[in-house]
C-alpha cells in the first residue's frame, strides 16, 4: 500500500515548517526540517498512508512548539487521528520540560499499550534519530555524547529499552531490524 498525498499534506509540511523554522538538531545545526522529511519518508517507506504521512511531519510539533495548544490546532486542522498519533508521540507538554529519566520512563511505558499508528512514527523517528546519533558517532566519536540530556549511558539505555519495546511489539515493519541493528552499532562504538 502506498499512500496518497493531496493537498492535506503539503499544508502539513508547511504548517511544521513554520512551526519548526529556528529549531536545529542536537549539536550538528542542521535544520530541524531534515528530521521531520525524513522520519515522514521513512513512515510512508513503510506503508504509511496520508494520516501516518501528516502525524509524522508534525510528530515534534506538541513537544516542541507550543504543547496543548499546538496539539488542539492540529486536531482542529488535520483531525482526531493525527492528532491521537502526535499526542502518542510526545513526551512533554509544557517548558521547561519535566527531568529527562522521568520523561523517558514515562514515555516507555506509554509505547508499551500504544497502538500501532503511534508506535510505526515513533519507530521511524527513533530509527531517525539512532542513524544521526551513529554518524556523529563515526565522525566525531565520543564528544558525540555531550549534546545528550540523558548523555552517554542514559541515553543507551534508552535507546536499548526502545529495542525491546519496539522488537516485543505487534508491529511488522523492517524498520523494527534496522533500528536494533543501528543501536547494536552504536553500542559497539560507545
Amino acid at each position: 500500500m502506498s499512500a496518497i498525498l493531496s493537498q492535506r499534506f503539503e499544508e502539513a509540511v508547511i504548517f511544521s515548517l513554520h512551526l519548526h523554522a529556528d529549531q536545529k538538531r542536537k549539536g550538528s545545526g542542521i535544520p530541524y526540517a531534515a528530521h521531520l522529511l525524513a522520519v515522514t519518508s521513512l513512515v510512508i517507506e513503510d506503508g504509511g498512508d496520508e494520516d501516518l504521512a501528516i502525524a509524522a511531519m508534525l510528530h515534534d510539533a506538541v513537544e516542541d512548539q507550543g504543547g496543548l495548544e499546538t496539539l488542539s490546532k492540529i486536531r482542529r486542522i488535520f483531525g482526531d487521528r493525527v492528532a491521537v498519533i502526535v499526542d502518542g508521540c510526545s513526551d512533554s507538554y509544557s517548558i521547561p520540560k519535566t527531568p529527562w529519566r522521568q520523561r523517558k520512563e514515562r514515555y516507555l511505558e506509554h509505547l508499551l499499550t500504544a497502538n500501532s499508528d503511534v508506535l510505526r512514527v515513533s519507530l521511524a523517528d527513533k530509527l531517525h534519530n539512532s542513524r544521526s546519533i551513529l554518524s556523529d558517532l563515526r565522525g566525531h566519536g565520543e564528544k558525540t555524547w555531550a549534546s545528550f540530556n540523558g548523555g552517554k549511558e542514559g541515553s543507551l539505555w534508552y535507546y536499548r529499552k526502545l529495542v525491546d519495546i519496539f522488537s516485543n511489539s505487534d508491529l511488522s515493519s523492517p524498520m523494527v531490524y534496522e533500528f536494533a541493528s543501528t543501536v547494536d552499532a552504536i553500542k559497539k562504538l560507545s
